[in-house]
């Protein structure tokens, strides 16, 4: 059994073993104790109301109960943009025509662009490829979806999801070799370890301000703008199965896809449900669900087997003690499959 639950001081040495374990190109996971140290210190600054709207970020990590290891973390930005500038490109045309010659080019364009400052984001998606069983991936995902639906009024009306971008074991990104490297005269693991630990006031001074035209950049690297990483790709198919969707806008490092869905259009934020909580076996049969608890300094989420269309989820005594829950509280609730949720829209 897996559990998530808010981060805590305790968890740095999970961290930066989980850290040391992304290949790179996760650049808010990077292998380093400071800032793992005070991305730690701030989600529980952030739970505590002591951080300005601009510094709010939630971190929540995976525990393996019978053993205490954290197998994975998660997290969520509150509003990104409001201190640092947050970046990405905009992928757009221009349109050269010539009457007289009778030519028209319409030309894919990379424009640098701040359009999403203020949204709220989920990020830090990483779990432990030992770990990669059980429905964690999922449950680490998703998750989130079950937080931002508790406690909406903390968040953004719309939520992005920057996707990893095609690298390889080397960190060689045909994307960066063929547009950053020019600009910032660095290696892509250099430029991605500078922004993860918040150095990114290079980014606005060096990055050009006028559109780059797609076609002069390589095949390999045009070949990747809005492509995942492979081991990103079920993250990405987690986020599209609940309604994020991408539009046009890609990491200006790798190239990879932000996806991107309005709060209340998310299928977890749309179905879900609150029910309360008995004590006792599970319905044979019933799909497994997402349950989370309703404590906003201690949120829980864990999976278990539920009827999500009755008034109630029934939950074993251990699952009942991971969740911190007792017999009549009140827990959310959501089929951990879209193709199992109800075509009612329930708060």
């Amino acid at each position: 059994m897996s559990v998530i639950r808010p981060v805590c001081h305790n968890d740095l040495a999970g961290l930066m073993a989980l850290a040391a374990k992304t290949g790179g190109g996760l650049t808010s996971l990077p292998e380093d104790e400071q800032t793992l140290s005070e991305r730690i210190d701030r989600s529980i600054k952030t739970w505590r109301g002591e951080c300005p709207k601009s510094q709010q970020g939630y971190v929540f990590v995976l525990e393996l109960p019978d053993s205490g290891q954290i197998a994975g973390i998660c997290a969520i930005e509150v509003a990104v943009g409001l201190e640092e500038p947050w970046y990405n490109f905009r992928v757009g045309s221009q349109v050269h025509a010539s009457r007289q010659l009778d030519v028209y080019n319409h030309l894919a364009t990379l424009s640098l662009s701040n359009d999403h400052t203020g949204v709220s984001e989920l990020c830090t998606l990483f779990l432990d490829p030992d770990c990669r069983g059980n429905k964690n991936g999922q449950l680490l995902s998703k998750s989130r979806l079950l937080f931002l639906a508790s406690f909406r009024q903390h968040f953004s009306s719309h939520v992005v999801a920057e996707m990893r971008g095609v690298s390889d074991r080397q960190q060689e990104s045909p994307f960066w070799n063929s547009v950053g490297k020019h600009f910032f005269s660095m290696d892509f693991g250099r430029a991605d370890f500078l922004s993860g630990t918040g150095h990114k006031a290079f980014i606005a001074e060096l990055m050009p301000k006028h559109p780059l035209y797609v076609h002069y950049l390589t095949g390999e690297a045009q070949d990747v703008i809005g492509q995942v990483h492979p081991d990103t790709a079920p993250a990405r198919a987690l986020l599209e199965s609940e309604g994020f969707r991408y539009r046009n806008y890609i990491d200006i490092f790798d190239g990879g896809p932000t996806l991107e869905c309005e709060l209340a259009q998310i299928r977890a934020v749309r179905h879900s449900r609150l029910v309360s909580a008995e004590i006792g076996s599970p319905p044979e049969n019933a799909p497994l669900c997402l349950v989370a608890s309703q404590n906003y300094h201690d949120f829980r989420t864990l999976l278990t087997p539920a009827d999500p269309r009755t008034g109630h989820v029934y939950l074993t005594a251990d699952r009942a003690a991971h969740l911190q829950a007792d017999a009549g509280d009140m827990l959310r609730i959501v089929t951990l499959s879209p193709k199992d949720s109800s075509d009612d829209v329930i708060n």
